[in-house]
């Protein structure tokens, strides 16, 4: 099998989560560090355009998003080879609450990060996630406002956390770490290493000290640095493996392979990925994409969270 390469960048709270399931399954893998923000000019031509980060590359296949990436490792390194995402048969409750959890944590958390160290964003950063990402100004003046209710739907949400572990256990599923762990940890993760110590106290993340720490101990598995020209040039050589996990006529709304299509996420950077359907079922989809510099590429995305439509 080819590499596995991680496209990321060290403050993507979303490249976090997948880090850590690197780290979870003992893997070695290439780290490829990018731009926080665009141009990307060697990552958009292998992702058709999209924009969001962490893209997971095995040759010249292409996963995005944190909601197919952790299956698709799990596939590919399957228990026992390597230690499961879904203990106690956990994986359909794991990726439903992911799912729900990255969608309600992710702009409070933005905005806690941003009383903290919302000066040192960098214009251009801020300038990106207003007009291209988010559609919100995230710069700490403009979030100031919002901040009471940050802090409320952080509460919120941490609540039922810390009632799902006040029994003593290890993990939210029992002894060993799951998806559902990594999803929860990695926004805690975003504001603990970026903001100053009393964090803790105002985001009330005391009593999960304990469990953060377990977790951040999976460490990130093996990661070897890999240039971007070098993940690449391993699309350019490589060609896309036919996904036999999936039906070639499996769409539950009827798109047969063959039919041009467009994938596009529904809730921010809403960049149209445009592509062949090969393949797909209720959880994932794949696209064929020619690049003229890159070549035949198949493009996997999850079906949560994105709009499929027929050209």
């Amino acid at each position: 099998m080819p590499e596995t390469i991680l496209h990321h960048y060290s403050l993507s709270t979303f490249s976090e989560k997948v880090r850590v399931a690197l780290g979870l399954k003992g893997l070695a893998w290439r780290s490829v560090d990018i731009p926080a923000a665009p141009p990307r000019p060697l990552l958009a031509p292998l992702t058709g355009g999209y924009r969001r980060v962490p893209v997971l590359q095995v040759g010249a296949d292409i996963y995005c998003d944190t909601n197919l990436i952790l299956p698709t490792l799990e596939r590919l390194f399957p228990p026992p080879q390597a230690p499961s995402f879904y203990p106690s048969g956990s994986e359909g409750i794991a990726r439903g609450l992911s799912f729900a959890w990255d969608r309600a944590m992710w702009i409070p958390t933005i905005g806690v990060l941003a009383h903290f160290i919302g000066d040192n964003f960098p214009p251009e950063f801020v300038k990106d996630r207003k007009e291209g990402y988010l559609g919100i100004d995230i710069s700490k003046s403009a979030m100031a406002p919002e901040l009471p209710m940050h802090l409320q739907q952080l509460h919120a949400q941490n609540a039922w956390l810390k009632t799902a572990l006040a029994d003593g256990r290890r993990f939210l599923f029992g002894d060993a770490p799951s998806a559902l762990d990594l999803t929860c940890y990695q926004t805690l993760c975003l504001l603990r290493k970026n903001c100053p110590p009393e964090v803790d106290a105002l985001a009330g993340l005391v009593p999960l000290l304990p469990w953060y720490d377990r977790v951040t101990a999976l460490g990130h598995g093996k990661p070897e640095a890999m240039t971007e020209q070098a993940a690449f040039d391993a699309a350019c050589e490589a060609q896309p493996v036919a996904p036999t996990h999936l039906q070639a006529d499996g769409d539950p709304d009827g798109l047969r392979a063959g039919t041009s299509v467009t994938i596009t996420p529904d809730d921010n950077a809403r960049v149209p990925v445009s592509g062949t359907l090969v393949a797909a079922s209720d959880s994932e989809i794949v696209i064929h994409s020619r690049d003229s510099r890159a070549g035949d590429l198949h493009i996997h995305f999850p079906r949560l969270g994105f709009a499929v439509v027929a050209a």
